[in-house]
């Protein structure tokens, strides 16, 4: 089972790469066409494209995750420590990404339609508190890491002497 569960986030991350591929050409096919096209302004141009950028980069981010955390098969015995440090970097993408994405769409909107901001305000809030929340799961899981770890020394010291 564990060898199916690898497979499928390795598939999983190969169609994550291949449609941040996708999106990278295709946010560099719309800066081009509408660019020169004037569709629309070259701002408003360059914003959409750093806005599809962004997600690529993120789902490749992801991707990356997956393989380096949940596709090894030597990975399946993890300490706690190594399980925090693969879910930080993870959730730490997720966090940048929403940050970027506030701001792009702060940039469009500002220009657009200022009674609008309340929607990148609520996605710059919640980037927030997903930091918050890291910030707080890093505190108490180092915490429990400590507890965790000294205890095991202390059962070690007794069962060794």
């Amino acid at each position: 089972m564990k060898g199916f569960i690898r497979i499928v986030f390795a598939i999983g991350a190969v169609a994550l790469m291949a449609v941040a591929a996708a999106l990278m050409i295709y946010a560099f096919y719309v800066a081009v066409h509408d660019g020169y096209g004037g569709v629309e302004s070259l701002d408003d141009v360059l914003l959409n494209t750093v806005g599809y950028l962004i997600v690529a980069i993120a789902l490749f981010d992801v991707a990356k995750y997956f393989f380096e955390e949940e596709v090894p098969a030597e990975r399946e015995k993890r300490s706690a420590a190594d399980t925090r440090r693969g879910l930080t970097k993870f959730v730490s993408t997720i966090i940048i990404a929403i940050f970027l994405e506030a701001l792009v769409l702060t940039f469009k909107l500002i220009r657009e339609d200022v009674g609008q901001l309340v929607y990148p305000a609520l996605l710059f809030a919640a980037a927030c508190a997903t930091m918050i929340s890291l910030g707080v799961f890093q505190r108490l899981s180092a915490a429990v890491e400590r507890e965790v770890g000294a205890k095991d020394r202390a059962e070690e010291r007794q069962g060794g002497g």
